[in-house]
């Protein structure tokens, strides 16, 4: 309801899902013989046409936040602030998971207190995601709906060029939230990388023993 008894009235909306919302502006009773010269919807900076005029009011079918300005004898003006309750937040492991190559890795997802509509992973290359389609790459990748809320996405054969940041991603109603893990994969080398060493040590002090043995042997027969 436009009225010029002070700046321009701010309307919050809070929405919980997603719908169809009505946007009018409408001047006060007081106003209905004043002739109106111009409309003006915006959003943001973006000057966007309305879709309906009834007598003094205009509508816009369309989400976000909005302006509405009518200029005639005088200018009114509201500001319509449309937005939705804070997107569940997707639960993941905090530390990397850590694997082998030829190993499988399990990486899993879970929307608290909330059912998404879809669920879809990505993985990381350079800067881009790239979704990850288990569908055609069936030897690799296989993407299980464990719950409504908790995807899992398994990994086959891994390599490193596994190695990486990984995403899952939750569509809800009212937007989508983002699951980020870092799948580290270590070559079948490392874990023999301590014993190796411990066997290194252990034939160079026989080897210095056994040199010993022959310079002590060799001192023996001289005296």
């Amino acid at each position: 309801l436009l009225d010029d008894s002070g700046p321009a009235v701010v309307k919050n909306i809070t929405l919980d899902r997603a719908v169809r919302i009505e946007l009018t502006c409408k001047l006060d009773d007081k106003y209905s013989s004043l002739k109106v010269i111009q409309v003006t919807w915006k959003k943001g900076n973006e000057t966007i046409g309305h879709i309906n005029k009834t007598e003094n009011s205009w509508s816009i079918h369309k989400l976000g936040s909005y302006n509405c300005t009518v200029k005639g004898e005088k200018e009114f003006s509201v500001v319509f602030h449309l937005q939705g309750k804070l997107l569940p937040k997707i639960d993941v492991k905090d530390k990397p998971v850590i694997t082998y190559e030829g190993d499988i890795a399990v990486l899993v997802c879970k929307s608290l207190n909330s059912t998404p509509i879809s669920w879809t992973w990505y993985m990381t290359n350079g800067s881009e995601q790239v979704a990850i389609n288990d569908s055609l790459l069936l030897d690799k990748y296989v993407i299980d709906k464990v719950f409504p809320n908790v995807t899992q996405l398994k990994i086959l054969k891994l390599t490193s060029k596994d190695d990486g940041v990984y995403w899952c991603e939750a569509a809800f109603e009212l937007g989508k939230s983002k699951g980020k893990m870092k799948l580290k994969v270590l070559s079948l080398m490392v874990p023999l990388k301590p014993f190796l060493a411990i066997v290194a040590e252990v034939v160079v002090l026989v080897a210095v023993i056994f040199l010993f043995e022959i310079y002590s042997k060799r001192r023996e027969k001289c005296a």
